[in-house]
């Protein structure tokens, strides 16, 4: 098997010493078989600033067609464009055209790599006061990463995932005048990373159509030569993204569970909080209550012995100076009473006097003058010195001798 595969490599070789000197400096390998259509992917995320994509290709090595991956490739230098390579039919055999770096991009067989590169010339960016400017519309670079974008729609009629140019079947696109201008301008190889990149490329068996079936399960990448990790990207239809699409539902569902079950727990803790804050919050205004009806219930009961207290000492004050009052005019009519007794005395000497028919009526009336006990009762209106006012009723008494004269009626 491997005699066969070196006698095929040394008649490519013979095959290629053929081609005019012209024509080696264009193409690589040459077979008679086509190569399979072009991998459809997603671009993955631009690494740095600066990077230029750089779309996958069918390579030919050994056993056969195999898959290079797209990746982000960094220039040889500022100023520089990718030209990609492309199969061409010459000669009755498929040739490989390689890449190029260059100042413009010129003829690359037609071919809609996408992103950019959808036939004809590249819209995926250009270059700026020495600062690479990316069209957002085709280039996956981030939100936010670089400020250095612009967004240009590109429109692409019908895509085209034919991967050559004439033959049967192939692209019928020939180049402009620009575009052959630039495939003889001065120009640069691939390099040294991109050559890693395709070794790299031409050594994983899963990259080989005919394994893959033209599903290769490593489409693209982040960087040149990485294969595996977060940069890689499966080419559509691929087991390897029905897989990663079946592990990020897999893994979508489990976070979707996750957040179900945390928002639940959330929700539950939420809830019991809620109820703990209710409870304590319906117990605090049941204490607050049952404290101020007590508190109510205090006041009133005190209010009620202080108004009952004030009641009771009024009640006493009253009764006590009912009592007093009571007490006053008795002990000053006694008073009064006193001197009329002493007052009396004397009018039991008058008692002759009354005897004498002779005497005037008006002189038996002088006695009742000498009573001066109806003005007792005056007393109770002045304090108790005021019964000094008894001995008032003593003059009466001793108006009562001036009647002495009575006594000499003989004459």
């Amino acid at each position: 098997m491997r005699s066969l595969r070196s006698l095929r490599f040394l008649l490519l070789a013979l095959a290629m010493l053929a081609i005019p000197a012209i024509s080696f400096a264009q193409f690589g390998v040459s077979i008679t078989i086509a190569p399979p259509e072009l991998v459809v992917y997603a671009q993955p995320i631009c690494p740095q600033e600066g990077y230029i994509w750089t779309p996958g290709y069918w390579a030919y090595g050994e056993d056969g067609y195999y898959w290079v991956p797209g990746t982000w490739v960094e220039p040889p230098s500022v100023g520089l464009l990718w030209t990609p390579g492309y199969w061409g039919w010459d000669n009755d055999r498929y040739a490989w055209n390689e890449g190029y770096w260059g100042p413009e991009v010129g003829f690359y067989g037609g071919v809609d790599y996408g992103y950019g590169y959808g036939g004809v010339g590249y819209e995926g960016g250009y270059w700026r006061n020495n600062q690479f400017s990316y069209n957002t519309y085709v280039n996956n670079v981030g939100r936010g990463r670089f400020h250095n974008t612009y967004n240009k729609r590109v429109t692409v009629s019908t895509r085209n995932y034919v991967s050559y140019n004439g033959g049967s079947g192939g692209l019928t696109t020939r180049p402009s005048a620009a575009e052959e201008s630039a495939a003889h301008a001065r120009h640069e190889a691939p390099t040294a990373t991109q050559s890693s990149h395709q070794r790299a490329a031409s050594q994983n068996h899963d990259l080989l159509a005919s394994v893959n079936h033209g599903h290769p399960p490593i489409a693209a990448t982040s960087k040149p030569g990485e294969f595996t990790g977060k940069g890689v990207v499966a080419a559509r239809g691929s087991s390897a993204e029905r897989n990663a699409t079946a592990a990020k539902a897999t893994a979508t569902r489990a976070t979707e569970t996750k957040a179900s079950e945390n928002k639940a727990a959330t929700t539950r803790a939420t809830e019991t909080k809620a109820s703990e804050n209710k409870a304590a919050a319906t117990r605090a205004t049941d204490t607050k209550a049952s404290e101020n009806r007590a508190a109510a219930t205090r006041a009133t009961e005190t209010k009620a012995n202080e108004n009952r207290a004030a009641a009771t000492r009024a009640t006493e004050t009253k009764a006590n100076e009912n009592r007093a009052a009571a007490s006053q005019p008795t002990h000053n009519s006694e008073r009064s009473a006193q001197p009329s007794a002493r007052s009396e005395a004397p009018r039991s000497e008058a008692k002759p006097v009354r005897a004498n028919p002779s005497a005037s009526p008006e002189r038996q009336a002088a006695p009742p003058r000498t009573e001066s006990a109806p003005r007792a009762p005056a007393a109770p209106r002045e304090a108790a010195p005021r019964q000094a006012a008894a001995p008032r009723s003593e003059p009466s008494h001793e108006s009562a001798p001036k009647q002495e004269p009575t006594k000499s009626e003989p004459r």
